[in-house]
């Protein structure tokens, strides 16, 4: 859970500083900025190394990212200086999820056992934009292990249909109260 928690903090903070200051747009593109310089194996393994000084690690996202606003760039190294470097792309994704839902649109992270047509994401997307009154971005993704069914994550909420909860819930059912 941390895994998914920190982000969705940090970015939900994040996007709190950019609301107030009405800096939505510059806050994602330097966020972008960042996840695209940590990409880069040789800048991230420097940045990750408990053998060079904070200094140094300072100095080089400070001539890297020089037109960062100054928040964002204080945000990067506060999470060099904790040992979160690996949190940026996750951090990046929630603000964007999060500035998305700001103007009306939300992430479906669908889950299937089987991979899913064209054809039918798009109806599943314009259902759920009908039942939460919002347009819907679906991002599928296949796990096997579902056996039949749908999962779905929308807004803050999980709908799982699948069909390994039927058979959890009549397992649950036929053992009765413990």
């Amino acid at each position: 859970m941390p895994r998914r928690a920190y982000p969705r903090r940090y970015a939900q903070a994040i996007f709190e500083i950019a609301l107030a200051a009405n800096e939505l747009d510059r806050w994602q593109s330097d966020l972008r900025e960042i996840a695209r310089l940590v990409k880069d194996a040789e800048i991230k393994a420097f940045l990750e190394n408990p053998k060079l000084h904070f200094r140094e690690k300072a100095r080089l996202l400070s001539e890297r990212l020089e037109d960062l606003n100054p928040l964002a760039l204080n945000l990067i190294m506060l999470l060099v200086n904790r040992g979160r470097l690996h949190l940026v792309a996750d951090i990046a994704e929630q603000y964007h999820r999060r500035l998305d839902s700001h103007r009306g649109v939300e992430h479906a992270d669908i889950v299937t056992a089987v991979p899913l047509a064209k054809d039918d994401e798009t109806k599943l997307a314009e259902r759920l934009g009908r039942i939460i009154g919002k347009k819907v971005l679906v991002e599928p993704e296949v796990d096997p292990t579902l056996i039949g069914g749908v999962v779905v994550r929308v807004g803050g909420k999980l709908l799982d249909g699948s069909t390994r909860a039927k058979l959890e819930a009549l397992k649950k059912d036929l053992i009765g109260p413990t």
